[in-house]
C-alpha cells in the first residue's frame, strides 16, 4: 500500500524541421552518407522488375476505366438518338 510508483523518464525531443516522431535516440547514430549502392544495370533491372509486376494491374486499370468510358459514350449516344 505504501508503494510509491516509478516516475516514467522524461522523454527529450529533439526538432530537426522535418518530424514530429522521438529523436532522442539517435545520438550514436552514423550520419555519413554512402552513396547508391547499385550501379546502373542495378537500377535499371530494378526498374523492369517493377514494370514487369505493374504490368496486370496497369492493363486492369486501363480496361476498367476503357469500360467505363464506353458504357457513358453508348448511353449518350442512345440518349441523343431517343430525342
Amino acid at each position: 500500500m505504501g508503494k510509491k510508483k516509478e516516475k516514467k523518464p522524461k522523454v527529450k525531443y529533439i526538432d530537426d524541421g522535418r518530424t514530429i516522431a522521438d529523436m532522442s535516440g539517435l545520438q550514436g547514430v552514423d550520419k555519413r552518407y554512402t552513396g547508391p549502392k547499385g550501379g546502373f544495370k542495378a537500377q535499371l533491372r530494378t526498374y523492369w522488375n517493377t514494370v514487369k509486376l505493374m504490368f496486370v494491374p496497369m492493363m486492369v486499370t486501363i480496361g476498367i476505366i476503357t469500360l467505363a468510358f464506353l458504357i457513358m459514350w453508348i448511353m449518350l449516344t442512345l440518349s441523343y438518338t431517343i430525342n
